[in-house]
């Protein structure tokens, strides 16, 4: 079954022509995960998506899995047992996606500094017993100064102490969306991008059921009936809210913007994620991370009031990340005109949540209360001595009392975050939350959705177990991955790919290469291209509905991020085999190739250098 523009028009007239159980608005992660366990237990669902799925928010994140260890700062234990324990359910049911990468977290003696190297051994002990990992190779430990150094020798020195390791996991935001996307589609789910929803539609009794949308590909307009409507936007909930008259008051989302910046290796070497103070005494915390080559870091974090569907770098982001960086690595020197790429992206924050998830932010804001505080330091000095065991620590750690600590999700709540509400009309809304909650977060609307089916249509429906249900290359055992990747490979190099261009493609496709590579059966490599990017052009335009360029080397794949110099000589060829494809006339072409050269100038800040 392919997934693609020859049957994109199929999906769009059965979304016109037939009543859903569930229309799902918003194909970034939230709305992907939702669509798949819908389809999954046998709902009728369709998704509609104004943009390329995950063009939004999710496909502009960091990059990681992350497991909040700086909550641990303020104690909040239970945000990282939930974040922890969740990041293992999605390593599950993605394998070839998120993958273990040890973090590097440096101490240095500073009155605004997170953690000292007492409590930032402290935390990660909590940390380890929480993810699981205790007396693993991923369990943690710290470095000396000198260690440090070693590792990292452009890191600053002044006043560095040392450093704690512990475990974090890297992650393909993009791809994590489309193979949720891919796996609804095999499975039944009607999944359609460039289709927007322009308003609402309501029964005789002022209940929701269904959508007024326009194909903004052929900029027809038409309806689509449906049961139940579920508003998975993100950023754009209220917007979307705002369509729907009869809802009552909606959730009320404050975006902040996220800006990260991509240099070459050459420039900022760093041998492995690292995660530390911004050292300008602002409280925020600043990843690095290696990438294929290349150094990433980030990230910002500003309120936004801009064009939702365009946030750009502006000059004060890259002002502010460049200063955080060269005060970390002050003989790195970096300027702009080392930025290579870059994404800006907005969090889709509830108005109520303090900050992002990565800054310890909307879950615990009060203050510990003394005697609980006082009872930690006592048996901290006391361990400090030898004279209280590293499971005393802990057990103070667990029993502080704070002042505003959330200590249980509430009612509308599926994760810390989130907020799951249903309008007036019926309209679900479910928002807010961070991409290691989406699976999570998915289940939970589904539990209110079957409660809803039954309440309203005597529907039972059937309940799927989400933590088990794998995506789109995911299948195979997740205890096996270095191995899987492997065989993959194998099968890729013996189709006469080079090793790299092979791995590169089982990590991508996960369970899908052997898809990828059937394509070799009846096309050669394209003039100007390797085997490894025509093959996966075929397979993207094909069966993941990739419809232009920047669909395919910007979310699909990580060209515009991360491989600019080697996209820049081939470019052309990739429009040339994209035109091949897809069977553009000339004027289609130019206008391809347009498109594909603004993406790649805004990416590498053209406009502001």
């Amino acid at each position: 079954m392919t997934f693609s523009i020859k049957t994109r028009k199929n999906t769009v007239d059965k979304l016109k022509n037939e009543e859903l159980d569930l229309l799902v608005i918003g194909g970034g992660i939230t709305g992907a995960g939702v669509a798949l366990q819908a389809t999954a237990s046998g709902l009728k669902t369709g998704l509609v998506e104004m943009q390329d799925f995950a063009e939004g928010t999710s496909s502009r994140s960091t990059k990681l899995v992350h497991g909040g260890i700086r909550y641990l700062k303020t104690f909040d234990v239970g945000v990282v047992a939930d974040t922890v324990q969740e990041r293992a359910v999605v390593q599950g049911i993605a394998p070839h996606i998120p993958r273990p990468f040890p973090m590097l977290l440096p101490i240095y003696d500073d009155p605004s500094s997170t953690f000292d190297m007492f409590s930032v051994k402290i935390a990660m002990d909590l940390y380890d017993r929480l993810a699981g990992v205790t007396g693993t190779q991923y369990a943690n430990y710290t470095i000396s100064r000198e260690e440090v150094l070693q590792r990292e020798p452009n890191l600053k020195s002044d006043k560095l102490l040392g450093a704690g390791v512990y475990l974090d996991y890297v992650n393909n935001d993009a791809r994590l969306v489309i193979e949720n996307i891919k796996e609804a589609d095999e499975l039944g789910g009607l999944m359609a991008s460039h289709v927007k929803v322009v308003g609402v539609l309501h029964d005789d009794n002022g209940r929701i059921n269904g959508v007024k949308a326009k194909d903004l590909l052929t900029d027809e307009e038409f309806e689509i009936k449906a049961k139940m409507v579920i508003n998975t936007t993100g950023p754009w909930v209220t917007k979307t809210l705002g369509l729907d008259d009869k809802n009552g008051e909606g959730e009320v989302i404050r975006p902040t913007k996220g800006v990260h910046l991509v240099v070459d290796s050459s420039r900022l070497r760093v041998p492995q994620p690292t995660y530390f103070d911004s050292g300008i005494g602002d409280g925020r915390m600043i990843f690095v991370v290696p990438r294929e080559n290349k150094t990433y870091f980030g990230t910002t974090d500003t309120d936004y009031t801009g064009d939702y569907k365009h946030p750009r770098v502006e000059q004060a982001d890259v002002d502010y990340l460049l200063k955080a960086i060269n005060n970390r690595y002050p003989e790195a020197e970096i300027t702009i005109n080392d930025i290579e790429a870059s994404w800006a992206g907005l969090r889709p924050l509830l108005s109520g949540n303090g900050s992002s998830d990565y800054n310890g932010g909307g879950s615990n804001t009060g203050k510990v209360s003394d005697e609980s505080f006082e009872n930690l330091i006592k048996t901290a000095v006391a361990y400090s001595k030898d004279e209280a065991s590293r499971g005393e620590v802990e057990k103070s750690i667990s029993s502080l009392k704070t002042a505003s600590a959330e200590k249980t999700l509430s009612p509308s709540q599926v994760s810390r975050g989130s907020s799951l509400k249903v309008g007036d009309d019926g309209l679900i809304t479910l928002s807010g939350g961070k991409i290691t909650d989406y699976r999570k977060m998915a289940a939970g609307a589904m539990e209110l959705i079957r409660k809803l089916f039954k309440e309203l249509f005597n529907k039972d429906v059937r309940e799927v177990d989400s933590k088990k249900l794998q995506v789109s290359g995911g299948h195979f055992d997740p205890t096996n991955v270095d191995e899987t990747m492997k065989f993959y490979q194998k099968i890729a190099m013996d189709k006469g790919m080079p090793a790299a261009d092979a791995a590169d493609l089982a990590n991508r496709f996960g369970s899908n290469t052997s898809r990828v590579i059937s394509y070799a059966d009846d096309v050669e490599a394209a003039p100007g291209l390797t085997l490894a990017d025509t093959l996966s052009l075929h397979y993207s335009v094909n069966e993941e509905m990739t419809l232009n360029l920047v669909d395919f080397l910007l979310r699909r794949t990580n060209y515009v991020l991360f491989h600019k110099d080697e996209l820049m000589m081939k470019k052309d060829a990739f429009v040339d085999e994209m035109a091949r494809i897809m069977e553009w006339n000339e004027e289609e072409k130019a206008a391809a190739a347009k498109q594909l050269d603004e993406t790649i100038a805004e990416s590498s800040l053209a406009y502001l250098k």
